[in-house]
């Protein structure tokens, strides 16, 4: 049996959230077992508390963005202490970087 596929996508803008959603959702669509993230930062937090999607529950969304901005995530939405490290973090653990 393969690995499981695990892919993070990196939206830093509003155009990258929308271009990581359609990604997010046609792997899945081709690979329903991968693991998907949807790392989002600087201006692609704002697109995302302003435009939930059904992929929302794989956002990771930056805490130092949402202190530089003064927002508050939605309880559903999960918060990284930091993108950039988050980012980082899973790379060294093998899974694939994407930017949207």
């Amino acid at each position: 049996m393969p690995d499981t596929l695990r892919v993070l996508i990196h939206a830093p803008t509003a155009d990258a959230l929308r271009r990581a959603r359609n990604n997010a959702a046609n792997l899945l669509k081709a690979d329903p077992h991968a693991e998907v993230e949807i790392v989002v930062n600087a201006a692609g937090v704002a697109a995302a508390l302003a435009e939930p999607h059904a992929t929302d529950a794989r956002l990771r969304v930056c805490a130092n963005t949402l202190l530089a901005t003064g927002a508050q995530a939605a309880p559903n939405l999960k918060v990284v202490p930091a993108a950039v490290l988050y980012l980082a973090q899973k790379q060294a653990e093998g899974w694939a970087y994407i930017r949207a």
